[in-house]
């Protein structure tokens, strides 16, 4: 797990990003916690790993559940987008593009592949 801390200029504005990489961290109370302390996701699986990608959906779930909880009252649904990475691995690929694609469809949630 490592935060990683980014400064951008989006419009005109300075924007401070701290970015959590959770490293696939399977404790479930440990997960939630994080998902409560975001206000944006990138929900990443390998396309090498089909075992990652079967977990986004979970996750996306997760994700609208906790930020929909009535604790969070008035606060809007934090966006998320779903990432494949490792594109270039064609040779060791597991997940297909249109894999993605369809999950990308069926939950609503933009998708890119990245390597």
């Amino acid at each position: 797990e490592m935060i990683y801390r980014h400064v951008a200029v989006i419009d005109g504005e300075m924007v401070h990003f701290e970015i959590l990489d959770t490293a696939g961290q399977e404790d479930s109370l440990q997960i939630e916690e994080k998902i409560k302390w975001g206000d944006g996701f990138a929900v990443v699986y390998s396309v090498t790993d089909r075992c990652s990608f079967d977990e986004v959906m979970r996750l996306c779930f997760l994700i609208n559940h906790l930020h929909a909880s009535p604790k969070r009252s008035g606060a809007e649904q934090p966006p998320v987008v779903i990432v494949g990475n490792k594109k270039d691995l064609q040779f060791d690929r597991m997940v297909s593009t249109q894999d993605g694609e369809n999950l990308s469809k069926a939950l609503k949630i933009p998708f890119y592949e990245i390597s």
